[in-house]
Formats: C-alpha cells, structure tokens, sequence
C-alpha cells in the first residue's frame, strides 16, 4: 500500500469527520497526559491512553540517555504534527504525496537566563522546519497544500500563538512507613 493509497482512504475518513461536524455532532476531545519520575533513575514515564514514552536526560545532566528529552519531544511532536497534518490537506485537496518528511530543528542553551544570558531563552527557540515531499503535484498545488498545513496545524499554531496555562501544585500524601503501617495493623479490630 502506497502513501497515496492511504491518502484515499485519509480522505474518506476526513470527509465522514467533516460531515459529523457540520451536523453538530462532534464535540471537544478532552486530552490528558500523565508523567512520572521514577526512581534510581529519574526517567520520565509519559502516559497517553495506553501509549507510554520514556523521556530521559543526556548523560552530561545525570541521564541515562534512554529516550528523548522533553524539548527533543517537543520537536518531534512539531514534526509528527505537521506530517499528520500534511496526509490531511493532501486528502482533502486531492494532492498526490509519494512521500512526506519533515525535519525539525531547534536550539536550547543551559546558560539561559543566567548572568551574563538573561536575554538568551531558556526555552527551545530558533525552531524551524522542512518538508520534503515527493510528488506529481504542480507547484502551485504544493504550495496551496503547504499553506493549508500552516494554516490548520494544531501544533504548529499552538506554538505560534501565545497560550495561557495554568498550573497547580498539591501534596500528595506520604506513604506510610513500616511502623506506621504495622500500628494501624495492630490497631484494627479483628
């Protein structure tokens, strides 16, 4: 099966969405993610459905280089986005893609912030993309595609456009120690 065999069978999905939304029957998706740490080595266990990544740190910042950090991620999931988005547009306006590749880049300084750095990001900063894709498509279609992607990437544009988030922080409850958990034993009627 070819890219573009999928894209005929992307483009009847697409359209079935489509048309649940302009009969009002589609509704917001509420998303969640779940991350831990985890012990001896500080991985981070990112939970999505039944989906888990393991995000890690370089060995130079006490990792084990066993995944991808969270700004590595960040661009990856820029680039997954904007592949996804790009089968989309493709099967809507019917544009032929033997392939799709998209390539991120970005950079990050730990000096950010720091004296002598305080106008220097400590965020992932200076990112940008390439597509490459092959195609029997026309310029003109490549392009009309391109700005539809741009214009309709929900990753992309969560980047591009300020967002207000918010944050909250509870104790969560220590877990009881030996003693403790042998005294409420004990303490139990039988």
């Amino acid at each position: 099966m070819s890219l573009n065999d999928y894209l005929n069978h992307k483009r009847r999905a697409v359209l079935a969405r489509e048309q649940r939304i302009a009969e009002g029957q589609a509704q917001a998706t509420a998303l969640h993610a779940h991350v831990s740490a985890e012990g001896r080595s500080g991985i981070r266990r990112l939970r999505i459905r039944e989906h888990q990544v393991i995000s890690d740190s370089p060995y130079d910042f006490a990792g084990f280089n066993l995944g991808p950090s969270s700004p590595e991620l960040q661009l990856g999931v820029l680039g997954s986005c904007v592949t996804h988005i790009f089968e989309i547009q493709a099967a809507l306006l019917q544009v032929p893609l033997d392939s799709v590749e998209v390539d991120v880049h970005g950079s990050i300084d730990p000096r950010g912030g720091r004296p002598g750095h305080e106008s220097t990001p400590i965020w992932p900063h200076d990112i940008r993309y390439e597509v490459q894709v092959r195609s029997s498509a026309t310029d003109a279609e490549l392009q009309t595609l391109f700005a539809a992607v741009e214009k309709t990437c929900p990753i992309l544009n969560l980047l591009r456009n300020p967002q207000t988030i918010t944050g909250t922080l509870v104790r969560a409850a220590a877990p009881a120690t030996a003693s403790q958990a042998g005294a409420l034993h004990e303490a139990q009627p039988a």
